[in-house]
């Protein structure tokens, strides 16, 4: 009898799960993986740029601070996004992303609770340029979501890019409100 393995799609989300336990949000834990012919060629996971204080070495949550809801005004967020890193730590070994893909693992701080770990606008935007090919991201229910990224492109080229069907944000304030019942 011969052992049963792991998918490919469920190793790199484990991966992506494992690098994100390196974050620095007080809100969410996420990672970030992107593969290219099979090998791993770039990680990152939500923290402070190089150099700066993180929100755990401040105390405190800056957009919690300010009352911001999430999947809101990331622009006043001490944190770069994991998939932001991830593009950046490529960028920074001289590495290719053309014809890559991406996976994304995110879960409430301190819980070990998947979230829809779906990329923000600007993210999307970055995944777009970089020239990848698909994004993985874990689900609330414990599953995984496959993003290809002609099919964002597509939908942008027909509708506008606030016509989005998997916004991150929608997700969390529901998740949340369904946490503290």
């Amino acid at each position: 009898m011969k052992p049963k393995r792991t998918s490919k799609h469920k190793y790199y989300l484990e991966i992506a799960r494992e690098v994100s336990q390196r974050s620095t949000c007080y809100r969410r834990a996420i990672g970030a993986v992107i593969i290219r012919d099979d090998q791993i060629i770039s990680t990152g996971y939500v923290g402070a740029p190089r150099k700066t204080r993180d929100c755990f070495e401040h105390g405190n949550c800056l957009r919690d601070k300010m009352n911001i809801p999430h999947g809101q005004r990331y622009e006043l967020c001490r944190s770069v996004h994991a998939e932001q890193n991830a593009l950046i730590n490529a960028a920074r070994a001289g590495v290719s992303l053309l014809g890559g893909d991406m996976y994304i693992y995110g879960s409430i701080v301190n819980k070990d609770s998947p979230i829809n770990a779906f990329p923000c606008f600007i993210c999307k935007k970055m995944i777009i340029n970089a020239g990848l090919k698909q994004i993985i991201c874990s689900t609330s229910e414990g599953k995984m979501r496959v993003f290809k990224i002609a099919d964002w492109i597509n939908d942008w080229q027909q509708q506008d890019i606030v016509d989005d069907k998997h916004q991150y944000g929608q997700t969390v304030e529901k998740t949340l409100k369904e946490r503290d019942k």
